[in-house]
């Protein structure tokens, strides 16, 4: 699967990932002391919609352009306000003109005592990034093989924390690495909260993601699911899930609230669901 994501920028796959990282991101803010966010494979951080990539695909329009004005209930509007805050910060008036990744958004919600992480191999993406953040002494970017972040980067010296990975799958064993990444990362910082994104694509190579995270011998692994569409013949991306370590106590429920409204208003096919599941409790393989 190729995830190039600036022609993905938006889509409903964001929307879902995007709000869920708001919500961690609101909790860590709760405590006075300061954390930080890593962000593995950050992109360049801000997407013109209106550019070649985005406007090939439109894959926006179904995403978060079907997300801005909509009405939907008092509680959900809540919980998806710092999210939502965070997309007009990058635009002007009511129209849709740019999107931001998660390392805009997370620096959008941060407090001046926290910091980010932002890290991409990309040499021309790295590059963006950086001129992006320049002179912000609270976010620091980074060139570099994301993967390798989920060693020698941690833990951060704040001990508090997010660690967001987010990697494109364009090549073959992207769910095996995240096992294994994950598990390298734990060992290191087994106090810190994990978010990892995947495809919903291949429902067989999802399936054997979450029996090798509940086998993984670490506890506490919150699954997201979130279909678009019932899976059919042809492999196509049928929805996309996160799976969040160490998740803030109030997720689950936040989720319970959120996700009927965004599946509501995002799914294109009768019989897409969407779902909340524990692959692992307290203790692992619980």
């Amino acid at each position: 699967m190729n995830y190039r994501h600036a022609y993905h920028a938006g889509n409903f796959a964001d929307v879902v990932k995007h709000a869920v990282l708001a919500r961690i991101v609101e909790y860590l803010k709760r405590k006075e002391k300061p954390f930080r966010v890593i962000d593995t494979h950050a992109g360049i951080g801000l997407y013109d919609l209106a550019s070649d990539e985005a406007s090939k695909t439109g894959e926006w329009l179904g995403g978060i352009g079907r997300i801005m004005q909509a009405k939907m209930s008092a509680e959900a509007e809540a919980l998806l306000a710092p999210y939502l805050d965070a997309v007009r910060a990058v635009n002007e008036g009511q129209e849709l003109a740019h999107y931001p990744g998660s390392p805009k958004i997370v620096r959008h919600l941060l407090r001046r005592q926290d910091r980010l992480t932002a890290i991409e191999l990309h040499p021309q993406d790295a590059a963006q990034l950086k001129a992006r953040f320049e002179g912000d002494i609270q976010t620091r970017v980074i060139e570099l093989d994301g993967w390798l972040a989920l060693g020698a980067h941690l833990p951060p010296k704040e001990k508090r924390g997010l660690v967001l990975v987010d990697p494109p799958f364009e090549e073959g064993g992207e769910f095996a690495r995240l096992v294994d990444g994950l598990a390298k990362a734990h060992r290191r910082w087994p106090g810190g909260i994990y978010a990892l994104w995947y495809p919903i694509k291949d429902r067989g190579a999802v399936a054997t993601f979450h029996d090798q995270l509940a086998q993984a011998g670490i506890p506490r692994v919150l699954d997201i699911g979130f279909d678009i569409r019932p899976s059919g013949k042809v492999p196509r991306l049928d929805g996309s899930g996160m799976v969040v370590v160490n998740p803030p106590f109030m997720l689950e429920a936040e989720l319970k609230v959120m996700l009927p409204e965004l599946h509501r208003l995002l799914s294109l096919e009768p019989g897409a669901k969407w779902s909340v599941n524990w692959l692992a409790g307290e203790q692992a393989g619980a």
